[in-house]
């Protein structure tokens, strides 16, 4: 399996992993031949990289975070209840979702299940979702990033629930804001950033209406623009003012977002996004939050193509977690355009004369 561009795509390359809907169904599903109307409708949904089965990387596969399954139900939940709370009256300020906390307590539990039985402790989000998916699909991905930072903290069962529960549903005020303002790809106006910053209020007031969610995980709506230098907002706190679950969903959330194709921007790579979230460090958030939030995070994950100093190119095989920038690469094409006989690796760490160039 390898990851590519979708501008490297080409007809008859097949799917090696499904392309999700924003309710979490799936739309083009693992092993379908793809042609130029494929391509060309994936292109327009916002989608840029597609996983691709190719027999120079057979055995090759990222280990995804959690279950396609535990995604699914986990993208279905976010999906629904974000969607109904669209056109649902507020009620003397505040909105109602029945079984909220119950639904998405189960969902929080199934993604904890799943990432206590990995074996290994470094992250990559698999998952390739169309751009109308988005809001649904960070959610799941801030919870399942969020709770990767809450087993490295050694929190207990409670500690886990309330910080889920909060990362599934940090975004939930963005419910209430006019979907023209959400989908807006030019520079807000002052009035439209001000809208767009109630959206923490909004959220807070929505879960804490609900009787069986901790207000702890209500905070973390209301504090995860909020910033380690007191430049956030909506209240301008700093340092350890800001609760620690909302400090993790604000790296969480930022790390998500960075690593997302957004209309108005190209996605960051992952050791992008990380070099980004360093030099945010004690100005932005907690320097040693970033730090434990890194240790868990591939910046190369298996299958990312990568070209080298030396001007070979290659498929990332295997990662070192003592060696984060530096894992093992398997060479597909030598620095003179020829397709090795076979394919073969190259172990970074053993080399210290190569380094990765560029991600392709």
């Amino acid at each position: 399996m390898r990851k590519l561009h979708i501008h490297s795509v080409k007809p008859g390359d097949k799917l090696a992993r499904a392309v999700l809907q924003e309710n979490g169904n799936i739309l083009l599903g693992s092993g379908v031949e793809l042609n130029e109307r494929f391509i060309t409708r994936l292109t327009g949904l916002g989608i840029d990289t597609l996983y691709i089965d190719d027999p120079m990387t057979e055995g090759l596969e990222p280990t995804s975070a959690v279950r396609d399954d535990t995604l699914k139900k986990a993208t279905e939940t976010v999906y629904k209840t974000m969607s109904t709370l669209v056109d649902q009256p507020v009620i003397r300020g505040r909105t109602i979702a029945p079984e909220m906390g119950r639904s998405f307590r189960k969902v929080f539990g199934d993604i904890m299940q799943d990432l206590i039985t990995r074996e290994d402790v470094l992250v990559s989000l698999t998952n390739i979702h169309v751009a109308d998916g988005y809001l649904f699909q960070h959610s799941v991905n801030v919870a399942i990033l969020s709770g990767i930072m809450g087993l490295a903290k050694g929190y207990n069962r409670n500690q886990l629930e309330e910080l889920g529960m909060g990362a599934l549903l940090f975004d939930i005020g963005m419910t209430k804001l006019p979907k023209e303002l959400l989908n807006k790809t030019s520079p807000f106006t002052d009035a439209e950033r001000a809208a767009m910053e109630k959206h923490t209020e909004e959220g807070f007031n929505i879960i804490r209406a609900q009787h069986d969610i901790s207000l702890l995980s209500a905070h973390c709506a209301l504090q995860h623009h909020e910033r380690f230098n007191g430049s956030g907002y909506p209240r301008k706190l700093k340092n350890d003012a800001i609760h620690e679950y909302a400090q993790i969903i604000a790296i969480a959330d930022v790390y998500d977002a960075l690593t997302s194709p957004r209309p108005y921007r190209k996605r960051y790579n992952p050791s992008e996004a990380i070099e980004f979230l360093f030099g945010a460090g004690s100005t932005f958030f907690d320097l040693e939050l970033i730090k434990t939030f890194c240790k868990h995070i591939s910046i190369y994950p298996v299958s990312t193509s990568v070209l080298l100093s030396s001007g070979q190119v290659g498929v990332v095989a295997l990662n070192n977690p003592l060696a984060l920038h530096r894992p093992t690469v398997r060479i597909l094409r030598e620095a003179d355009g020829t397709v090795p006989a076979s394919p073969y690796q190259i172990d970074l760490k053993d080399e210290n004369n190569l380094m990765i160039a560029e991600e392709l």
